[in-house]
């Protein structure tokens, strides 16, 4: 289990940035917190810096952020329409302590539960194609069936039912 995880990181790892905000609503959504970003923007017809804040949709996977927490996020992969972005670490607490927190899973962590829930889903894939596949074969089986009765039971009145017994008589 573990080389599989090594390789996805070696496949798919990359040294993303890293983004420090502050936790603006939390327990509203599951799993999900709104982060702000500082940053400033340069006018340069005023040639002046002007405060331009972000905010982003994150993935708390563990419910463990509370809402004036200054944390660390990174870009990840995307686990809804608007969620783009993971919690890394919790930089500063705003009021609990992290160590009354859930603990904030690492990257290798979360590539481990990724992977295991997409082998996970492809094992239930192919059972259900399995399934659907032996459904489709009884299926025909039973109407090669039917028609085979049909054909019985029409001779049987063809030849007036002497000495033919159909599955109906039997």
């Amino acid at each position: 289990m573990a080389s599989l995880v090594d390789n996805a990181l070696a496949k798919t790892f990359k040294s993303f940035r890293e983004l420090h905000g502050v936790v603006v609503t939390a327990g509203l959504m599951s799993k999900t917190v709104k982060v702000r970003v500082g940053g400033t923007k340069w006018n340069s017809f005023l040639k002046k810096d002007f405060k331009l804040h972000k905010t982003y949709l994150v993935h708390d996977p563990n419910d463990s952020l509370r809402a004036g927490d200054v944390v660390a996020i990174t870009p990840g992969w995307r686990t809804s329409k608007s969620k783009r972005h993971v919690v890394k670490r919790i930089i500063a607490p705003a009021k609990i302590p992290i160590e009354e927190r859930p603990p904030i899973p690492s990257e290798e962590e979360r590539w481990a539960e990724m992977l295991v829930q997409k082998t996970a889903k492809k094992e239930r894939k192919d059972l259900r194609r399995q399934t659907d596949m032996i459904k489709a074969k009884l299926e025909h089986h039973e109407s090669l069936a039917r028609k085979l009765q049909k054909q019985i039971v029409a001779f049987a009145k063809l030849h007036g039912g002497r000495g033919v017994k159909t599955p109906v008589d039997l």
